[in-house]
């Protein structure tokens, strides 16, 4: 029997309070930083208190008030991120469970070989094969569009092999009932595998949004047109100014709201994304 002694909770408590003061702290600094006139962090100094231009810097930045830095409005930026997000997260999703489902239930030639060379793409991220990718979506014409941001970045092996796991532990009497019934395969994907993957479906979603949201080099290398730049990729350009200090509480301000949605995301589908992880009943 373990005891439960109170200096271990304390202790556990005590690491716990010091990472989450780790992870939050570059958070304030961005918060406080977007309250200050530029120059405040200009003198090596990192004031620690919110300042007096938490207004001006927030209704500037909502209302195009950095047109001097951005020839694009904010909330097209966010706009764009959020389209890019999303149809990264379903795209992926979409693709990943469709060939588990073929992989696990289909007998066709070679389906182990083609499970383990999808598998096997893990090693080959976007940043090696980026060139040719970029050429493919050259040549096809998908530069500034949301298919040339989105469409190279959907395929995932990571979800293949979750779905093909997750499937693996559904019993074949499911199968087999579901056949007698007299339900074709994509009437068992639909009413059966569907339902039973939802909280999976949910925590991976989370995890692709946010993969999604904060891409960054390959939103830079497609997008020359401003009216598809992502937040990501308009923060790092409002800071590329030449002869002038960058506006530092702009700056700021927009990076703390472009952290707002991925934490709402989070937020609103906890719950799932914990089931998601952890549950082992299926």
């Amino acid at each position: 029997m373990v005891e439960n002694q109170r200096w271990l909770d304390i202790l556990a408590h005590a690491v716990l309070i010091c990472g989450v003061a780790l992870v939050a702290f570059p958070v304030y600094v961005a918060f406080i930083a977007s309250t200050h006139e530029p120059s405040a962090f200009a003198t090596g100094t990192i004031p620690l208190l919110p300042g007096d231009n938490i207004a001006t810097s927030y209704t500037g930045v909502m209302a195009g008030g950095i047109s001097s830095q951005m020839s694009v409005p904010i909330s097209l930026m966010l706009f764009n991120s959020m389209v890019m997000a999303l149809l990264i997260a379903v795209g992926k999703i979409v693709i990943s469970i469709v060939s588990a489902f073929a992989i696990v239930y289909f007998r066709f030639p070679f389906r182990v070989l083609a499970f383990w060379l999808i598998f096997i793409t893990l090693m080959l991220p976007v940043e090696v094969r980026i060139l040719p990718t970029y050429e493919v979506i050259a040549d096809l014409g998908m530069l500034n569009s949301y298919t040339g941001l989105t469409v190279p970045l959907m395929a995932s092996a990571t979800a293949t092999f979750l779905f093909r796991q997750v499937f693996l532990t559904i019993p074949d009497e499911m199968m087999e009932a579901a056949r007698i019934d007299g339900a074709g395969p994509m009437k068992f994907f639909r009413d059966i595998l569907l339902p039973m993957s939802q909280t999976n479906i949910a925590a991976l979603f989370v995890i692709l949004f946010i993969y999604g949201w904060n891409q960054y080099l390959w939103p830079i290398l497609v997008t020359t047109d401003d009216s598809f730049y992502t937040i990501v990729a308009g923060i790092k350009r409002m800071a590329d100014v030449v002869d002038s200090e960058p506006n530092w509480n702009y700056i700021m301000a927009v990076t703390v709201l472009a952290m707002l949605p991925p934490v709402a995301v989070v937020i609103l589908m906890q719950r799932l994304f914990v089931k998601g992880l952890v549950d082992s009943e299926k």
